[in-house]
Formats: structure tokens, C-alpha cells, sequence
């Protein structure tokens, strides 16, 4: 299978980045080292490619009424220049994939605009026509993600570099505004949202304008090493890793974004996550600390002190910022309560953990 490129690969190879297939694109893991392009983003900023990430847009009379059905969280709620994150699931109320929803400024030819996972944006885009025409709908469905570029610029410095490069108004924006303006001398969407949980942005402009507005960025280049530990930090879901629809079938309730679930409107997978609410759910994702030396990963089993199996693992690291291992788990819905002691099997070792609150970081 041919690896998708971004717009920016060539400029990563001159930079000496480390590639790595992630959703079936080839992009950079790393610049300098994870530790130093995280830190910097923590301290300082840092800018990242994530072109690989879809962009749907939808547009048309029904466009609001599609999108409603189709994400779990309430797309009428949104004013133009307004985003929400939500959750796409199936009949079940299974995770399909999450999201972000914009519902695009006043002017746009479009109205709205999600963001599918790397690897999802044919998908989706096929769900939101089969279902447009199951229901009979008046809507437009045009996957962009080969027009558009996208790049996250995260870090407490974020809007000193990005205010000289804009006449978009980025400091009476709100966190999940977006707002259309040139950028490097490229029309873009601006988005305040990221994955980092820094003060940040999202910047979408046209693919053959990505390398004007990554270099006028002038700070760390990272990636998705980086991009990954530091969403750990915040307890932020990877899409195929702490749910997928077949590997690890979870419904928004177990993920812990239950939030984004809005039982007041209609969508698919309404039912069933109604019934999830009032029955409660049996395991839930919650954050560890392990208490002995290890790095907790992907796939690890987790269990009592006394060897009896509770869950796994979904996502772990060593913590750049706070120098400890931590890691996020399905375990039994009694173990989200912070403190509990339980055992991470590390390389067959039962190493001591406890349960805690997410994210680690308050940020």
C-alpha cells in the first residue's frame, strides 16, 4: 500500500525528520528528540504538521440537520465561528471515530466542517452521503483533506508568533473559535483548538501554500512522538488506540467523554447510549501512576496486588513534564476513584500503580 504524503514532506526531509506510518501517511515522528520538542512546547511552542488529519465539509439546507445526526454532541447549539468536539458512533453506540465540528465563519461557502481522524476522511465522507441519501437529505459532502494543509502551532508563545503573520484577531478568540483571514499570505481558517493542551492553534489553509505559513512560524518543528506524550499529559483519546470500533469497542461513557453526549438530540447511537446512561457501564477509562520504575504501554495487563485480572492498558508513557510513567486503562467503573492500588504487568513484572484523575497536567 502507497503511503499519503503531506504537503510539507519535502521540507521535513531537508529538516532530517524521522518518518513513520501513522493512518497510512508517512509522516515525521520526530525532529531533535520527543523530549526536546515536547518540553519546548510546554515552555515555550512549538509547530506541528498534521495535514494528515481529514477535512469534511458539508453545506447545503439540511447540513446542520445531517451533521446532527451523524455526531453525538448538539451541532445546532454552534453560532458560525464556533467548534465543539464530539464523538461519530454506530447503532451500537460504539466510538466509530472522534471529532471536531466547526461550523465555518459568516461568508463561507461552506457551512460546516469536521476533522476525521488520519485514515478516516474517505470513510466518513461515505457515511455522511449513504446517510444523506438513506434519509433524503439537501446536502453537499465534499472531502477536502488533499486541498487543505494543517498546522498546529501549540505553547504559551503561540500567539506572540502567530499574531505578526495574521490579520486575524486572535486575541479576542476563544478557545474552539475560528475565524477566516490570511496567514503568511495565505487565506486559512484559524482555529483556536489543538491537542496539546496548551494555548495554541489550528491553522487550515490551501495545500500548496503549507510551506509559506509553516516557515513564517519560526519555532520548534515537532512531531507526532512529541504530539503523542503530550496529549497523554492531558488524558486526550487516540483514535485506534483507546477505542476502535473492532479492537477496542467502547462507547463514549467508558472513553470518558461522555460529555459530548447530548440525549436531548437525535443521532445515530442514541438508543443505545441512552440506555449506557441510565444502566451505567462496566469499565471505564482512568489514569495511572506507577509507583515502581517501568513504562507502562500499549496492550499491558493490569491487575489486583493479588494477580487477579482488572483490564489494560490503552495508552502509557514516561511523562516528559512530570517525570513519572503514567497511562491510561480500562478497568472496572469501582477503579475510577483516584488512589486505588493496582499492578501494571510490565515485561511479565506486576509493577505497583494507582488510579487517578485526568488530565495529569492542569493546564
Amino acid at each position: 500500500m502507497t503511503l499519503r504524503s503531506p504537503p510539507l514532506s519535502g521540507v521535513h526531509e531537508e529538516a532530517d525528520a524521522r518518518f513513520t506510518d501513522f493512518g497510512g501517511w508517512e509522516m515525521p515522528v520526530e525532529f531533535a528528540s520527543i523530549r526536546e520538542e515536547h518540553v519546548a512546547v510546554r515552555s515555550s511552542a512549538g509547530k506541528f504538521d498534521v495535514s494528515h488529519m481529514g477535512e469534511v465539509t458539508v453545506s447545503g439546507a439540511d447540513a446542520a440537520a445531517l451533521t446532527q445526526r451523524l455526531t453525538t454532541n448538539d451541532v445546532t447549539a454552534l453560532d458560525p465561528g464556533e467548534a465543539q468536539y464530539s464523538a461519530i458512533t454506530d447503532e451500537d453506540g460504539v466510538i466509530l471515530d472522534d471529532t471536531v465540528v466547526y461550523r465555518l465563519p459568516a461568508g463561507e461557502a461552506e457551512e460546516f466542517l469536521f476533522i476525521p481522524n488520519a485514515g478516516h476522511d474517505e470513510e466518513m465522507t461515505e457515511r455522511w452521503v449513504a446517510y444523506r441519501d438513506e434519509w433524503g437529505l439537501d446536502a453537499a459532502v465534499t472531502n477536502r483533506t488533499t486541498e487543505y494543509a494543517m498546522v498546529a502551532l501549540q505553547g504559551p508563545d503561540a500567539p506572540d508568533l502567530l499574531r505578526p503573520e495574521t490579520g486575524v484577531d486572535i486575541g479576542e478568540m476563544d478557545r474552539f473559535d475560528i475565524a477566516s483571514g490570511v496567514v503568511a499570505g495565505a487565506e486559512s481558517l484559524v482555529a483556536r483548538t489543538g491537542y496539546t493542551g496548551e494555548r495554541g492553534f489550528e491553522i487550515l489553509c490551501p495545500w500548496d501554500e503549507a510551506e509559506a505559513v509553516w516557515t513564517a512560524l519560526e519555532c520548534q518543528p515537532c512531531g507526532l512522538g512529541a504530539r503523542d506524550t503530550l496529549r497523554l499529559e492531558m488524558g486526550f483519546l487516540l483514535s485506534g488506540q483507546d477505542f476502535h470500533p473492532e479492537d477496542e469497542p467502547r462507547n463514549p461513557y467508558e472513553a470518558g467523554i461522555g460529555w459530548t453526549v447530548k440525549l436531548d438530540t437525535d443521532f445515530v447511537g442514541r438508543d443505545a447510549l441512552e440506555r449506557a446512561d441510565a444502566e451505567g457501564v462496566e469499565q471505564r477509562l482512568v489514569g495511572l501512576e506507577l509507583v515502581d520504575r517501568g513504562v507502562p504501554r500499549h496492550g499491558y495487563e493490569v491487575t489486583t496486588g493479588d494477580g487477579d485480572h482488572l483490564g489494560h492498558v490503552t495508552s502509557g508513557t514516561m511523562s516528559p513534564t512530570l517525570g513519572e510513567p503514567i497511562a491510561l486503562a480500562y478497568l472496572p467503573a469501582a477503579y475510577r476513584d483516584p488512589g486505588r492500588s493496582v499492578r501494571v504487568v510490565v515485561r511479565g513484572e506486576p509493577k505497583k500503580a494507582r488510579t487517578r484523575t485526568t488530565p495529569f497536567l492542569d493546564r
